[in-house]
């Protein structure tokens, strides 16, 4: 392939974490010629990220997947279990994959690897022009956006993608506002070994701090993100691994064993950000320049990664110039709906955990309960849980026609 002019290159992608790597992957995969701002990845991140299949399908034409199968494990079950001891209490639910046809529900990944292996197929693409520097300001003209880099290079682009993270400089400079709120909590991530078989199934216990999910791992090994009040995850950070270890196993009443805590510990502080637009003067925002939650259900990066779908549908139907009103304004319409609805549920959800309201509690249980006893609902549940639109499609007559991807064309 021929090697791209800088006057050529229309796109900037501000961010190298997955979100910011996989937008410019795609983007190149598709024909854009991209430049991608931002340092190295480390690679110290212990988290694991659950794909669905929908992602994996989005992600497979990158080539990055093949080198990651041996370290993921597949999900063929997700077990919801109230764990909050409360009065009215949800029963517990299980999902099985093969309900609707599907071998697993999605991977697994470790999030460093996911990460390296997305590096080094951005260094190899010869549509990706890759500056490891950070923006020190950016500027927001008419018909163009300017990038000034810490190393002293200026670049220009017709549009550029945030991938930048919660705090987005691109975000600020594009005059987008967005409401954010610290929550009343920390997540505990950890991987740990155990002497019991996972089967492939995760296990999300609700507490009253928040969800504590076990996710499996190749092999006796699970990851866990333990959601705690700040103070108590400080606390149960300070343990030594045979005090957490039996920690673990006691909040998973030996469900798996005898566990040991892995090395490498983390604590993350959560919040929420929701923008007033998802793209704005030549600026498009992903990942979590565009959305934040709470760790549930396994919608953080799926969600980032349509996104990116998003987006490049939109580069696609503005090759010209994807950074126009017109450009951004389908990008925001095509958004919206999808993130508010997912940010919704899920803040809506951990409300509910965190809320002593008796009604809270009971409406909670009566929608688990509903969901569980009837396998259609469960069905659209399950589809609707990895793509949105997926669940509607599958009962009614489209007569093979995906309006989901319809509309993503």
């Amino acid at each position: 392939m021929e090697a791209v002019g800088d006057q050529e290159r229309k796109i900037i992608v501000a961010g190298t974490g997955p979100a910011g790597l996989i937008a410019a992957l795609m983007l190149a995969h598709h024909g854009h010629a991209v430049t991608l701002v931002g340092p190295l990845p480390e690679g110290r991140d212990r988290r694991t990220v659950a794909l669905m299949r929908p992602s994996l399908d989005a992600i497979g034409p990158l080539g990055v997947l093949d080198g990651l199968l041996p370290e993921t494990a597949p999900l063929r079950a997700m077990r919801l279990v109230d764990a909050t001891g409360r009065l009215v209490r949800s029963p517990t639910v299980t999902f099985h994959a093969g309900e609707i046809g599907e071998d697993f529900f999605g991977l697994n990944i470790p999030n460093a690897r996911l990460t390296e292996e997305l590096s080094k197929t951005a260094k190899a693409s010869p549509l990706i022009e890759w500056h490891e520097s950070l923006v020190e300001t950016w500027a927001c003209e008419s018909d163009h956006v300017i990038a000034r880099l810490a190393n002293g290079v200026q670049l220009a682009a017709k549009l550029v993608v945030a991938a930048d993270g919660r705090s987005s400089p691109a975000r600020e400079a594009a005059a987008i506002s967005a409401k954010t709120r610290a929550l009343p909590q920390a997540a505990l991530v950890l991987n740990f070994e155990h002497a019991r078989q996972h089967g492939f199934v995760s296990t999300e216990l609700h507490t009253t701090s928040g969800p504590c999910t076990q996710v499996p791992l190749p092999g006796m090994r699970s990851s866990l993100v333990w959601v705690l009040r700040p103070e108590d995850a400080e606390r149960m950070n300070s343990l030594g691994d045979e005090g957490l270890s039996l920690r673990i196993e006691e909040r998973f009443s030996s469900m798996l064993g005898r566990v040991a805590v892995e090395p490498g510990r983390q604590i993350y502080p959560l919040s929420t950000l929701m923008p007033s637009r998802f793209g704005q003067n030549r600026v498009a925002l992903v990942g979590e320049a565009a959305h934040v939650f709470p760790p549930i259900s396994a919608q953080g990066l799926n969600l980032g990664i349509r996104d990116v779908e998003d987006l490049v549908a939109m580069a696609n139907a503005f090759p010209d110039d994807p950074g126009t009103a017109g450009a951004l304004s389908r990008y925001h319409a095509a958004r919206r709906p999808d993130v508010l609805a997912r940010s919704n549920s899920v803040n809506l959800l951990n409300a509910s955990l965190l809320s002593g309201f008796l009604p809270a509690q009971i409406a909670r249980s009566a929608g688990l309960s509903v969901i569980g006893s009837i396998p259609p609902l469960r069905a659209l549940f399950m589809r609707e849980g990895m793509r949105p639109g997926s669940g509607f499609s599958a009962l009614l007559p489209f007569r093979g026609k995906d309006p989901v991807a319809e509309s993503r064309s």
